[in-house]
């Protein structure tokens, strides 16, 4: 795993990718991710030109956000960037997350993950053929009438010693790809006209946290370069581009206010945000937050007229839309919810996490009219986002209430195998085969589920 993070000598953790928006908890190992269309929306539009300057631009890179406080980014394979809410929420412009995401797609266009692969196996072997020198040596030791505690002290030492040079040898590999990395981003920075002082403010961070322990730290044993290390590397490419002191368009700049915001308001506690973004602060992004804070921590009526309020400032925000849906369906008055959810979905062109919170709004309203809409509109938002939990649970209730028990336990066995419950989705799937005519479309797909082989890794988890 590569990443941006401030220098480290500890391991590093794998995240375990899963589908959840950003009110929805699935329980997993690792790491939480979120969805969020309007986060999502403006991080590919941060994304775009700099894999299109990488060369990327067909290789579907997607950015994953991971639920962490922690200001951190990382590649874990070659299409996807992983990005820390923490660091969504200390970047303070947009130019600044944008140099994060460049450094990423510097790994990933450098082949830097093969290329480490190669290291580990390498190392690997390695450690094998020290191991066996070092046993060799012990033998030899005993042979020749060393005393146990003598042989015992070799034995450690002989051992110990050539892993801890291959330790060093693959730390001082990743260092220099964490660097090549750096020197990558800059250069897309400056293909798509941006400035590179984001990174370099990203970095004067990172060496303000480790002020504490650069003294006492031995460099040789970190994952990444100090970070004085690479202000002094990039500052001078930095400063010499001829956009070092290009900002970030006003418009992005408000977008990325209200990321933040909505970030702040789903995440922090009231009384955080209440520090953030006093009441004095009048900003549509401070009136977000306080909106999202309120429905979150139950005053729905304020907040439901705090967001009113946004929307009468900007009716075509579908996003203000989604929130006002989204606060009433958890409020239990999902039939409230459906039409600005329905507005929301016109307006971001069916985005599948808020046709499925549609569909869910039209299952709950308890009104059997709606059934067959939030059939369809579920069945699309599934298509599109095939690995949600929730939309497959609302979309085996809708088939439910329409007395299709087949396509309800088809859906149901979705569900689990979206939430990595592989055991139960097959029983579900199972069952469902036996209810539909054999070769028939859903009897394929429930075969299809039953003789599924999920990955080792993940058939553990159960």
């Amino acid at each position: 795993m590569l990443c941006l993070a401030a220098a480290t000598s500890l391991p590093l953790q794998t995240a375990w990718i899963g589908a959840a928006q950003a009110q929805e908890t699935v329980p997993q190992k690792g790491p939480q991710t979120i969805q969020d269309t309007e986060i999502e929306a403006l991080l590919k539009d941060y994304t775009r030109p700099i894999l299109k300057a990488a060369g990327l631009a067909q290789q579907n890179v997607e950015v994953v956000l991971i639920s962490s406080r922690a200001f951190n980014a990382f590649v874990a394979d070659g299409r996807r960037i992983f990005v820390n809410t923490g660091a969504l929420v200390d970047s303070v412009t947009p130019n600044q997350i944008i140099g994060v995401l460049a450094h990423e797609t510097g790994h990933i266009a450098g082949g830097h993950l093969a290329r480490m692969r190669e290291q580990i196996a390498g190392a690997q072997t390695m450690a094998i053929v020290a191991m066996l020198l070092a046993a060799g040596g012990v033998a030899a030791g005993a042979a020749s009438g060393m005393n146990g505690r003598d042989v015992g002290n070799v034995g450690a030492a002989a051992v110990s010693a050539p892993q801890e040079m291959i330790r060093r040898s693959l730390l001082s590999y990743q260092r220099g790809e964490e660097s090549a990395a750096d020197r990558s981003a800059v250069k897309y920075l400056n293909a798509t006209g941006q400035s590179a002082k984001g990174m370099l403010e990203t970095f004067e961070r990172f060496q303000n946290d480790q002020l504490f322990i650069s003294q006492r730290v031995d460099p040789y044993v970190l994952s990444h370069p100090m970070a004085r290390e690479r202000i002094g590397a990039l500052e001078q490419l930095a400063k010499s581009s001829p956009y070092y002191e290009v900002k970030d368009p006003p418009a992005l700049q408000a977008r990325h206010d209200m990321m933040r915001a909505k970030l702040i308001g789903f995440m922090e506690r009231p009384e955080a945000v209440a520090r953030r973004y006093p009441p004095s602060d009048t900003s549509m992004a401070a009136q977000y937050a306080r909106a999202i804070s309120a429905y979150r921590f139950g005053n729905v009526e304020s907040s439901i007229r705090q967001i009113d309020a946004l929307i009468a400032k900007e009716p075509s925000n579908p996003y203000f839309l989604e929130l006002k849906g989204q606060a009433l369906l958890e409020a239990g008055r999902a039939g409230e919810a459906i039409a600005p959810l329905r507005k929301a979905v016109q307006m971001t062109n069916g985005a599948p996490l808020i046709r499925a919170m549609l569909g869910q709004a039209l299952v709950q309203s308890g009104n059997q009219a709606n059934t067959q809409e939030a059939i369809r509109e579920l069945i699309q938002a599934t298509q599109r986002d095939p690995n949600s939990p929730s939309a497959w649970r609302s979309l085996a209730l809708a088939y439910g209430r329409s007395g299709d028990t087949a396509n309800a336990d088809l859906a149901s066995a979705q569900s689990y195998f979206a939430s990595g419950d592989f055991k139960l989705g097959r029983e579900l799937a199972a069952r469902a085969r036996m209810k539909f005519p054999q070769g028939s479309p859903g009897w394929l797909k429930a075969d299809d589920l039953v003789n599924f082989k999920p990955p080792a890794s993940a058939a553990n988890q159960r």
